[in-house]
Order: structure tokens, then C-alpha cells, then sequence
């Protein structure tokens, strides 16, 4: 019986038919083992040895698992990772942090402290300007106090000088009065005293006078 045995070749896939042995495996040569198997053996005594239990070729890589040098690798790059990190990377990280937090913390207090002086100074402010208030309200109760004052006394002045001038206008309307009126009392009493004389030939001047004078302070009265 025949067996089919697929090469790949550096231009292409070779098919090639080739007897089978009474055992039941591939009878091959070490030299044809080389251009048959993926993975052939470096040694003839290695694919004799492997032969004769039926493998001709040399079991190639596991695709899942990996070679021990790539863990061994693997695990020196890790490790030298791990040291690196832990001497040199990591301090620098951990100094980096501790600073940051150290600035943090301090830009906190210095926020806390700047927010501080500032409710102090709104609060001096606040008194200030309560103790301004304050002293306005006084000022303007004093200077209004002192207004007050002044226009009572000046008030006060002004109706006095008005009392003046109204004793002084009456005492000179009185004396004007009174000097109209003996004025009157003289023309009148001239005139009656004239007329009676031509009436009746003497003038009694006496009588006359105290007529005028019962006349004129009755309509005065009246």
C-alpha cells in the first residue's frame, strides 16, 4: 500500500507516494525524512530511535503552550521589571506622589487660610462700617437737634421784631388817628360853630365841640 506524502517545497506543495513498511508507519530514510518532516531530527540516531517506535518525524511546537525559554524570558524580564520598579521607579513615584499631596495639602491650608483673613476682614468691615453708621445717625440727630434750635430761636426773633414793628405801626396809626381826629374835630367845630353864628348870630364854641366830639366817638364806636 501506498502512502500519499505532502512536502512543502520552496515553490510549492509536493505530493509523493510512497510504500509502507509491515508495521504499518512510513518507510523512510533519514535523508528523505528531511524533506518530508516540518520538524525533522538533527541525527540519524535520533530518527532511528523515534523510528522504531513510529515516529519519523520530531513532534514540532504546541501552538497553546509555550517554550520554556519564552517563560524563562518571560519571567526574567518580570523579575528584572519587578527590581527596577522596586529600587528605582517606584520611590520616584511614591516621592512624585508624596510631593503632590504635600503641594495639595498646602494649597488647602493656604486656601483656608486666605478664606480666614478674608471673613475677618468682612467682619471688620461690617464693624467699621456699623461704627460709620453709627456716627452718621448721631451727627445727623445733632445737626438736626441744632437746626431744630436755630429755627426756634429764629422763630422766635422774627415774631418778636414782627410784635415790634406791629406795636410801632399801631402806636403810629393811633397817633395818626388821633391827630386826624382832632384834626377832624377842629374843622368840624369851626365849620358848625360858622354856621350857627350866621344862623343865629353868636356861635357857642363849647357846646359845639362837645356835640362834634359825642358824634364822632359814637360812629367811632360803632
Amino acid at each position: 500500500m501506498l502512502t500519499a506524502v505532502v512536502t512543502r517545497g520552496v515553490t510549492g506543495i509536493d505530493v509523493a507516494f510512497l510504500p509502507q513498511a509491515d508495521g504499518g508507519e512510513a518507510d523512510l530514510t533519514f535523508e528523505e525524512s528531511q524533506d518530508f518532516c516540518e520538524f525533522p531530527f538533527e541525527t540519524e540516531e535520533e530518527f532511528e530511535a523515534e523510528l522504531a517506535e513510529g515516529h519519523p518525524c520530531e513532534e514540532g511546537p504546541s501552538p497553546i503552550l509555550p517554550e520554556v525559554k519564552e517563560l524563562a524570558w518571560g519571567a526574567g524580564s518580570f523579575l528584572v521589571f519587578l527590581v527596577v520598579m522596586r529600587l528605582f521607579l517606584y520611590p520616584k513615584l511614591r516621592k512624585g506622589m508624596d510631593a503632590r499631596y504635600a503641594k495639595v495639602e498646602e494649597g488647602f491650608e493656604q486656601a483656608d487660610a486666605a478664606r480666614a483673613a478674608a471673613r475677618a476682614e468682612v467682619t471688620e468691615y461690617e464693624a467699621a462700617l456699623a461704627t460709620v453708621r453709627a456716627e452718621a445717625a448721631e451727627r445727623v440727630d445733632a445737626a438736626r437737634a441744632t437746626l431744630a434750635g436755630e429755627r426756634e430761636t429764629r422763630l422766635a426773633e422774627v415774631n418778636a421784631e414782627i410784635a415790634a414793628k406791629r406795636e410801632a405801626a399801631m402806636a403810629e396809626a393811633r397817633a395818626a388817628r388821633e391827630a386826624a381826629e382832632s384834626d377832624v374835630r377842629s374843622a368840624v367845630t369851626d365849620v358848625t360853630s360858622k354856621v350857627l353864628e350866621l344862623a343865629i348870630g353868636r356861635a357857642p364854641t363849647e357846646q359845639v365841640e362837645s356835640a362834634v366830639a359825642d358824634v364822632m366817638n359814637s360812629e367811632v364806636r360803632s
